[in-house]
């Protein structure tokens, strides 16, 4: 069971724009707690204490939410990409030093999942596969590309999304591999994981990647409204309230209404805020009313964009 993981944290987030303008997306709080702390605690659990985190995009979002990682029971340190994002394979191929030459995981920083290591890791070391990838059946093909697998577990390739994904197997943003996954790229490199680098891979040394395929959950906030309704469904049955950042001050006579507040922010009194995300350092004036939508500071001033 190796402790050691790469969580892939140095994505620009473009889908979930205009909240990443703020923050990196794994450092966007769910339900009150950072994305990125949720899943090092999930890793902590584990046994999965060395972790390297790479960082591009608002890095100071992630150092400032995770920092040692001492607070969560792991080790942290960073691979900083410059001056781009490395990709899915070119992240941890810049990482290695730190990840030394066994095998490590990688773990997608913008999902989260209840996946047991223990057996992913299992099923690698029986295959003796390169790459090892956690798959559940694809349910949204017209959503989520698919890998394509042998009976005996191999990967053959992979589909977009779409037709060519029915029948496939889902990739739920968990893998574990060894480090010559990654020997035919250089230091440096701009390169993906699955449709490049794999495919790549898969074509030099056939049977090299295999899918473990299980029955864990997925969650993806892909969006501003993917992640408003995973928020609160984390919170099930607590009250909003508790997804409530630091230093959050509420006026006299203010209305909010499932809403999610990042830190350090001022609702003003008499103002009503239904069904809105408000962002790090937004003040809303006494007596305004915002509905649906995403509230962030931009130059000084509040900007509303449709949730």
């Amino acid at each position: 069971m190796p402790s050691r993981a790469i969580v892939l944290t140095a994505g620009l987030g473009t889908r979930l724009r205009p909240l990443t303008l703020v923050r990196a997306k794994p450092a966007v709080p769910v339900a009150g707690k950072p994305l990125v702390r949720r899943i090092i605690s999930w890793l902590s659990a584990q046994g999965v204490t060395d972790l390297v985190l790479n960082l591009h995009h608002l890095p100071h979002t992630l150092t400032a939410v995770v920092g040692d990682g001492g607070d969560l029971g792991v080790r942290v340190r960073y691979s900083w990409e410059q001056p781009v994002v490395l990709g899915g394979a070119g992240g941890p191929r810049h990482a290695l030093p730190l990840l030394g030459d066994g095998p490590f995981f990688i773990i997608n920083g913008d999902t989260m999942t209840d996946l047991e290591l223990r057996g992913l890791a299992a099923a690698h070391d029986a295959s003796r596969a390169v790459v090892t990838l956690a798959l559940v059946p694809n349910r949204e093909p017209h959503k989520y590309g698919g890998v394509l697998t042998e009976n005996d577990g191999r990967v053959r390739g992979f589909a977009p999304r779409g037709p060519q994904a029915e029948g496939s197997h889902h990739f739920v943003g968990v893998q574990i591999a060894r480090a010559e996954a990654f020997s035919s790229l250089r230091d440096g490199q701009v390169a993906g994981s699955i449709g490049d680098a794999y495919t790549r891979l898969l074509e030099t040394k056939p049977g090299s990647i295999h899918g473990y395929v299980c029955d864990a959950s997925f969650e993806d906030i892909g969006t501003p409204a993917d992640y408003w309704k995973t928020s609160f469904a984390r919170l099930r049955d607590r009250p909003p309230e508790d997804a409530y950042g630091r230093r959050v001050r509420i006026g006299e006579g203010a209305r909010v209404i499932r809403s999610l507040l990042w830190d350090d922010v001022e609702i003003g009194a008499a103002a009503v805020v239904e069904e809105c995300i408000v962002t790090d350092g937004v003040r809303i004036p006494p007596g305004s009313v915002h509905r649906r939508s995403v509230l962030r500071v931009d130059e000084g001033r509040v900007h509303a964009t449709p949730l």
